[in-house]
Parts: C-alpha cells; sequence; structure tokens
C-alpha cells in the first residue's frame, strides 16, 4: 500500500508516573535512532512568509496549507512560535486536540524534521492547569506537580509522548499589526513512527477539546470557536479560525452528536449514484488527520462493489500489479489527469437525518498512481482496527470548505475552489 496515514487518535492521555528535571532543557543533539528520511514532501510554504494573516472582514485567521492527498499523503501549515519566531510545518489534524513539536530536551527521540527542533519555553504547565486536567482521565493521579505530562497514541502505531509548556503563537494582522496569543502546547521528546513518517516538525491539533488550539484563541477572545478547512484536489488550500469567512445561509449544516472527543455528525446512509446501498446508520466522524476515507467493512464492500459494476462495459479492468491502494483499476492507456477517467465514475453520498446530504464526486475520492492507474481512496477500517467506526478523511473532504462550529454544535460544508485563498464573507455566497 501507498503513504496513507490514520489520523484517529486511539488514546490520549496524562502519563503519572515520571517527571523530568529543569536541566533537561540544555541543548542536546536529538537521537534519531535506525529511522530512515524516506520522501520529503514535493513543497512547503516559505519560511519567511506570513503564515496567519487576519481576514481583512472580521475576526478569522487563514492558514495558507501545503500537500496533498496522494502523493505525499498530507497536507501542513506553516506556525511561527517562540521568541524569536520560528517557522514549524504542523500537520492540522481535527482528530486530536494537542499541539506538539518534536523538541530539544536532553535525550530526545525524534524522527527527522524539516526544521531545527522546537527549544520549549521555560514557562511548563503544571498538573494543576485547567488545560492539564482537561486531557486527563477521571482516575488520574498526578505524581509531578510541576509539570504536565502527555502520551498521545494514533491508530498508525504511532505516539508521542513529553510535557506540556507555554508559549507565543504569532499571527500577523492585514494591517501589519502582530498579535502573540500565549498557548499551551506539547513539548514532545520521544515519538516513536507509525506505518506513515510524515516529514513534519508536529501536529496542529484542532479538535473539541479545551488543550485545542482553535478552543485557547476563542477563550482568548481572538476568535469565534469555529474552525475550517478547504482542501484542493490540485494540491494545497487553507484552514481557518472564526466564522466571519462565509455565509451561514449558503453552507449545508448538520447536528453535531454528543461524542465529546470527535467532531461526529452522528449517523447517515450511504448513497451511491444517488442510490441507497443498503448501508444505514453509519456512524461517523470527520478526520481531517486522515489521508484516506475508512468505512466498515460492509459499507466498503457495498461501495467497492457499486464501482466495480459501474465499470461493466467500460474500457477499465483491475490493476492487480498496482499495490497503490486496495482496489485500482487500468485504463486502456496510462492517463495524465484523474478528469480524464472521471465521466466514467459515479458520485457517492452520506445523507443525513437533516435532510442534507455530503457529496463526493469522483475526483474527490480517486487518485492517479504514479503507473497512470485510478485508485479508490476509501478503505476497509474495519482491516485497520477502527471497528464499525467510519471516518471522512481528506481525500473525501477536497474542494469543499467544511466547517466545524463549536459555538452552535454543528458541522457545515460547501463545494468551493479551494486553490483561492479567501478574502471576505464573499467566498462562501
Amino acid at each position: 500500500m501507498g503513504k496513507e496515514k490514520v489520523g484517529w487518535v486511539a488514546l490520549l492521555i496524562i502519563v503519572s508516573s515520571w517527571c523530568v528535571s529543569s536541566s533537561s532543557h540544555s541543548s542536546s543533539s536529538s537521537f534519531r535512532g535506525d529511522l530512515s528520511r524516506g520522501k520529503a514532501p514535493l513543497t512547503f510554504g516559505s519560511a519567511s512568509a506570513s503564515s496567519l494573516v487576519l481576514n481583512r472582514v472580521g475576526q478569522s485567521v487563514v492558514l495558507p496549507l501545503h500537500g496533498n492527498v496522494f502523493p505525499i499523503g498530507s497536507y501542513n501549515a506553516t506556525v511561527y512560535i517562540g521568541q524569536p519566531p520560528k517557522p514549524y510545518f504542523l500537520d492540522p489534524d481535527t482528530g486530536s486536540d494537542l499541539t506538539w513539536l518534536q523538541c530539544k530536551v536532553r535525550g530526545a527521540r525524534c524522527t527527522p524534521t524539516p526544521h531545527p527542533l522546537y527549544p520549549p519555553s521555560d514557562e511548563l504547565v503544571d498538573s494543576s492547569d485547567p488545560i492539564c486536567r482537561s486531557l486527563q482521565s477521571g482516575d488520574y493521579k498526578s505524581d509531578c506537580v510541576e509539570r504536565c505530562g502527555y502520551e498521545v497514541q494514533y491508530a498508525d502505531g504511532g505516539s508521542s509522548r513529553g510535557f506540556l509548556v507555554k508559549d507565543d503563537v504569532h499571527f500577523e494582522s492585514n494591517r501589519g499589526r502582530v498579535l502573540s496569543p500565549r498557548v499551551a502546547l506539547g513539548c514532545g521528546y520521544n515519538q516513536i513512527p507509525g506505518r506513515y513518517l510524515p516529514y513534519l516538525d508536529g501536529v496542529l491539533g484542532l479538535g473539541k477539546g479545551r488543550s485545542s488550539l482553535v478552543s485557547q484563541l476563542s477563550r482568548q477572545e481572538l476568535v469565534a470557536n469555529v474552525l475550517g478547512h478547504c482542501l484542493s484536489t490540485r494540491g494545497g488550500g487553507f484552514l481557518f479560525f472564526g466564522d466571519d469567512l462565509y455565509d451561514s445561509s449558503r453552507i449545508s449544516w448538520t447536528p453535531m452528536s454528543r461524542d465529546p472527543k470527535h467532531y461526529s455528525p452522528g449517523t447517515a446512509e450511504l448513497l451511491f449514484a444517488r442510490k441507497p446501498t443498503g448501508q444505514k446508520n453509519m456512524l461517523l466522524v470527520f478526520d481531517s488527520g486522515s489521508t484516506y476515507t475508512y468505512f466498515s467493512s460492509e459499507a466498503y464492500q457495498a461501495l467497492s462493489s457499486r464501482v466495480n459494476e459501474e465499470l461493466m462495459g467500460k474500457p477499465f479492468t483491475r490493476a492487480l500489479d498496482d499495490r497503490t491502494l486496495p482496489l485500482c483499476w487500468r485504463a486502456l492507456m496510462p492517463f495524465e489527469n484523474i478528469r480524464d477517467v472521471t465521466e466514467y465514475f459515479k458520485p457517492f453520498a452520506l445523507s443525513f437525518n437533516s435532510g442534507n446530504q455530503f457529496e463526493v464526486p469522483p475526483e474527490s475520492y480517486l487518485i492517479k498512481s504514479e503507473l497512470g492507474n485510478v485508485c479508490m481512496g476509501v478503505l476497509n477500517g474495519t482491516h485497520e482496527g477502527l471497528e464499525d467506526r467510519n471516518l471522512i478523511g481528506d481525500t473525501s473532504m477536497q474542494d469543499k470548505m467544511v466547517i466545524y462550529d463549536n459555538e452552535r454544535q454543528r458541522l457545515g460544508w460547501a463545494s468551493k475552489d479551494c486553490s483561492q485563498l479567501p478574502k471576505s464573507r464573499a467566498f462562501a455566497a
């Protein structure tokens, strides 16, 4: 299989059995073990360019994104942190709360990064801080009062372990005014890579919890507790905080479920070519930290069988020798662009009780492999250990503005050309 990541957070705990002495802030070289650098992303944002810009209308923050679903397998935002400000490439993940960076402390074990390791701030977050407590399980008892430790584990086997600090994150307004709110983030000194090893500095936590970046900015009254993203099928896109970039009346909304940890619209029915597949009551989670979409075995089989049936009598055969993804097809000749074959495929959709449908056109669930074949970017989540959960990942959210409105507890979307940065509320008109 090709490069992919599963963003579902399998476990997030505070580790109570260790304390790191303050001397660990002294500089030392990081220990990388036997990890290989692998394939670096094709492009990143310029470290000298402004990454966070206040929108010209209202109080929203826009972060350009770089990367793609394939072949890179992830998106990243450039975030400036510390004094003086330094750039870091972070993976925006709505499936986890905590923002963390691989950091420079004695004995650190980190994976390769595009920038020097983050030198942690001297302001530690202690175990009594509300943000620390929000990460703890109900029966947690800290053995280390002066430091809040964390460990986060991901479904692909990767993990990060470290402690929390507070540091400045820098915003540049359209008038040139710099805002530097102080936020809590993780200093990750022990990273274990999963199957997918991104060449990034850390994770930008955008979940529903108190520790997420948008929650912290909202409590400082800088933006509304709303975030959204727009991922382009041509690569790149943007991420935003605040509610001033769209006309709410032009957005398809559905209520969020009561799931306290994940952005879930509850259950939905799966349609293909606007017809029922027999798959109902599918429990869904929207997760920007997942490259592909994952359906439970029954839903995956229902979708894949209907795609195969739709291709019968058309100039495609199964490409069994293409290991990019589990389900690939070969045309008569290798094709150059995914849009060359979308006329042969039909959209699928998720229909919610609200009456709205989240429709995914072929160009947003297919990828072109390096062999010139077409592959389906929806995978069997049961085989990945996700049981009956269904993740809506990056591949299905391309060319849509997807909005996570924590103020009103709702999820929204609208089809958009995500290659253009928004300038005003008219963007979503």
